[in-house]
């Protein structure tokens, strides 16, 4: 199991676009990947679950991932939330 912590930067949160982005780059992988706040737990690749976590600018969470491809899909996660300007 590989995991990620992340605090959003974006004024806007993670909205709809960048949600489905994500969802779009986690959805080819086989491995299980949650997105989890203190509160709450997403699978993310369900574009409802990433929304119903209302991530708003300073949120902090973390990605979990876990499977044979997980340092993959870790390391793409973080470049394309890391690219699009949404955490840090």
């Amino acid at each position: 199991m590989k995991t990620q912590q992340f605090t959003v930067v974006d004024p806007l949160g993670i909205h709809a676009r960048p949600a489905s982005q994500l969802v779009a780059k986690a959805t080819p992988f086989s491995s299980s990947i949650e997105i989890r706040t203190e509160e709450k737990a997403a699978n993310l690749k369900s574009i409802l679950g990433v929304m119903g976590l209302a991530l708003k600018q300073d949120s902090q969470f973390t990605l979990v991932v876990e499977g044979e491809d997980e340092e993959q899909a870790l390391a793409a996660l973080t470049t394309l939330i890391t690219e699009m300007g949404l955490a840090q």
